[in-house]
């Protein structure tokens, strides 16, 4: 299963689960076993490097699931899950590009003075008058 242009997990490293499902498919749901769990243990995988095994770990911790009961058939589901599981994974490898510090505009500074500046003549109209 492709994750990222530079990673690909086999199969045999997830573990696929059938459940009854409690989705749609009415008496049919009673009988099959359609729901699907699919199961990825980070700690067991021999594919991630140490680098990104630490990077999951301490995004979604050491198993990612992703269940999927959408449809009827057990195979679409199946699909649904591994896909869910894809995008987990890829979403806890993704590094986040650093922000980068910038000055607030020159219209930012104006404007929050002026706020500043109304709230405290509104606040002044509230004061009791001086007694002259």
């Amino acid at each position: 299963m492709q994750i990222t242009p530079q990673l690909a997990i086999p199969l045999a490293e997830i573990t696929l689960r059938a459940s009854r499902s409690s989705g749609p498919g009415g008496q049919h749901a009673n009988v099959t076993a359609s729901r699907i769990e699919a199961v990825f243990e980070i700690d067991e995988s021999t594919t991630l490097s140490d680098a990104q095994r630490e990077r999951i770990r301490s995004r979604v911790g050491p198993r990612v699931t992703a269940v999927a009961q959408d449809a009827r058939s057990q195979a679409q589901n199946r699909e649904l899950a591994l896909t869910r599981l894809r995008g987990r994974l890829a979403a806890a490898l993704a590094v986040q590009r650093p922000r980068t510090p910038t000055r607030p505009t020159a219209g930012s500074r104006r404007r929050r003075i002026e706020g500043k500046r109304r709230q405290s003549e509104r606040k002044s109209q509230r004061r009791r008058p001086a007694d002259d």
